[in-house]
């Protein structure tokens, strides 16, 4: 399936900003069964200075500078992706014993060596007893991990409720487990910190998720929005994909943008600016369909 992604941020100051640097991370990754097909980046006021470069975990990721005084700030991005179904059915049942992979990660040995680094806690990911406690019911001794962690995303999904505006960046993954509620992002935190738990390797994944309008309803211009799911290591098989938003294995419809230990190394947007005082955000997301491939 190909898609056109439209990712728009504007940023009013209340006043001047003299000096901006910012760290973009709006490029879909070309992997596996994902390929970019084409991106164009718009910015306003036009970059000083703007660097295309990979970060540590290979995401694509732009470096840019506005040196001239400006009270907005304006970027949109628009891409072009495909993305491939599963051509096989991954059998969770099959899967090594999470104690197994544990043992594999503990030691360090061929592939887990790399995929080490996402076992520990991180800025937005602080493992605790809580969360350990919370999912212990997934993780029965000798249940196969893919099967635990299919169990845990539907846990989340059932037992959680989405709900927008009781969280932000910095919510703590113990606040979100005593609220049950959150966004994708608080949800994704907290599966990421129980796996990490129980000596799992798990990343956090930002992207994008076509999102289906109501019977009888069209699209809304700017409805879509960023999602963000996770990842865990599973031995030979890799990396394999979970959404405890949707309680799902994500398929053809979720678009990856990029990966890290957790949100603060994929944010969309980051940096500093020099100035500005109170500011207003707003984002529009549109993920459509479409036939062919030509360029966005």
């Amino acid at each position: 399936m190909n898609y056109d992604v439209r990712h728009r941020t504007e940023i009013s100051y209340a006043e001047l900003v003299s000096e901006a640097h910012h760290v973009l991370h709006l490029i879909p990754r070309s992997f596996g069964r994902q390929q970019r097909i084409a991106y164009v980046l718009d910015i306003e006021p036009e970059p000083s200075e703007l660097a295309l470069k990979e970060d540590y975990f290979g995401n694509v990721t732009h470096h840019l500078a506005i040196h001239e005084p400006h009270g907005r700030l304006l970027i949109e991005s628009r891409s072009r992706v495909n993305v491939e179904g599963r051509a096989w059915i991954i059998d969770l049942e099959a899967s090594p014993a999470w104690e197994t992979i544990a043992g594999l990660l503990a030691r360090g040995e061929g592939d887990a060596l790399d995929a080490q680094q996402f076992v520990f806690a991180s800025p937005q990911v602080v493992i605790g007893r809580a969360v350990r406690d919370f999912a212990h019911a997934s993780f029965a001794p000798g249940r196969p991990l893919l099967a635990a962690a299919m169990d845990l995303t539907r846990r989340i999904f059932d037992e959680f409720e989405y709900q927008g505006g009781v969280s932000d960046i910095s919510t703590p993954v113990g606040r979100v487990l005593e609220m049950r509620r959150g966004v994708c992002q608080d949800f994704a935190h907290l599966k990421i910190a129980c796996l990490r738990s129980f000596g799992l390797a798990a990343r956090y994944v930002s992207g994008y998720l076509l999102t289906h309008p109501p019977p009888g309803h069209p699209r809304l211009v700017g409805a879509d929005a960023s999602h963000a799911w996770v990842s865990v290591w599973a031995g030979e098989q890799g990396w394999v994909d979970f959404d405890p938003t949707n309680g799902l294995m994500p398929e053809d419809e979720h678009i990856t943008v990029g990966w890290g230990r957790d949100y603060t190394d994929v944010s969309p947007t980051n940096g500093f600016i020099v100035g500005g005082g109170a500011h207003e955000v707003s984002v529009g997301v549109d993920v459509s369909p479409v036939d062919g491939e030509s360029g966005a």
